[in-house]
């Protein structure tokens, strides 16, 4: 299934994505926000400012930083924040989509262009008019196919696969990947030139780690979220704290946010972080070399995501790498990792 995201005008206008946002804002000490994003570390307060000086221009933005660090709010808040927060804003998943179909997606076809295509049908792009069209994890994409998207974003055309009409659009691109984009050129993964069109304005997303006090910030206001819708009053321990300042999490924000979650789930009136059901969460597990071991007892669910997760980390975010090390197709990787919340969950749902 092709991930697709589309915001109507009146879902994504003047406030309404972060107006509802803004509904879920904890009364949290200390933590601030911007548009959907949340922090009060220096790192974020810098993103703050960048977004600001960009979103009232239509340069081109690419997003950089690690799986769970919420590139696709950065993207969100940039079209909030600028004149075409009326338009949708198309959030596309490039990895998800098959090499094959990813012109079709992108740019639309005509009717009897390829077998299956009974009918014709208008693109991402043609759907992004007027607004924003977020191409997340581009650098999946093969570089053959970046040749077509290099031309639309200079020329602001294109053409239907099998079609002859030259169709003119006025969409602002936003990409995200979770490689670094000088690797991903040498490693033939992103054509040089679609890099330098694409990192007009360079973003950094960063990794909950640098973010200083910001882990326990956000750990509050997500069990102040779940407080609120589930009337309840629950509060963390004073391990958990401390969890929450020593363990890096490097899942980033999407990991404690599904932390915080399970453990307000299992406890009565104090939440605890470590709980016993998330030790192999934790904990983190016993490395050599190449190498990782799980603790005796994990479940055997768990012990397959660590294991995927691991793989991944240690391929640097190449999904394809990853998929090609763990014997499975990039298709299953992808299925796996937005079953844990990942690569094809919608990530709005994670507030940095």
């Amino acid at each position: 299934m092709t991930s697709i995201d589309v915001d109507s005008p009146s879902v994504s206008a003047g406030g309404g994505a972060s107006a509802n946002a803004k509904q879920r804002v904890a009364d949290v000490p200390g933590l601030k926000s911007y548009g959907l994003l949340y922090g009060s570390s220096p790192v974020m307060l810098d993103l703050y400012e960048q977004i600001e000086r960009v979103a009232g221009t239509d340069a081109t933005a690419l997003i950089i930083g690690e799986s769970g660090t919420g590139k696709e709010l950065i993207a969100r808040t940039i079209h909030d924040q600028s004149g075409r927060k009326n338009a949708p804003f198309v959030a596309v998943n490039c990895g998800a989509i098959p090499d094959e179909l990813i012109e079709a997606e992108l740019f639309g076809h005509e009717k009897g262009s390829f077998t299956g295509a009974v009918q014709g049908r208008i693109g991402y792009f043609e759907h992004a008019n007027g607004g924003t069209l977020f191409l997340d994890e581009v650098t999946e994409m093969a570089p053959v196919r970046q040749v077509k998207l290099l031309r639309a974003l200079e020329t602001g055309t294109f053409y239907r696969v099998g079609g002859n009409q030259l169709i003119s659009g006025d969409v602002r691109v936003i990409a995200a990947t979770n490689r670094d984009p000088a690797v991903a050129v040498k490693e033939n993964g992103l054509r040089e030139d679609l890099m330098y069109r694409l990192a007009v304005f360079p973003l950094r997303a960063p990794p909950l780690r640098e973010r200083e006090n910001d882990r326990e910030l956000l750990a509050q206001h997500f069990l102040a979220q779940l407080n609120h819708q589930e009337g309840a009053n629950k509060s963390f321990s004073k391990r958990s704290i401390e969890t929450l300042r020593t363990w890096s999490w490097p899942g980033n924000v999407r990991e404690l946010k599904n932390a915080v979650y399970r453990a307000f789930i299992l406890a009565e009136k104090t939440v605890e972080l470590p709980h016993p059901h998330l030790a192999s969460r934790v904990k983190k597990p016993v490395t050599q070399g190449d190498a990782m071991s799980v603790w005796i007892g994990t479940p055997l669910a768990d012990a397959q995501k660590q294991i995927i997760l691991g793989t991944l980390k240690y391929c640097g975010g190449d999904k394809r790498r990853a998929a090609k090390a763990l014997g499975v197709s990039l298709k299953t990787l992808y299925n796996r990792l937005s079953a844990y919340g990942g690569e094809d969950g919608p990530e709005e749902e994670i507030e940095p």
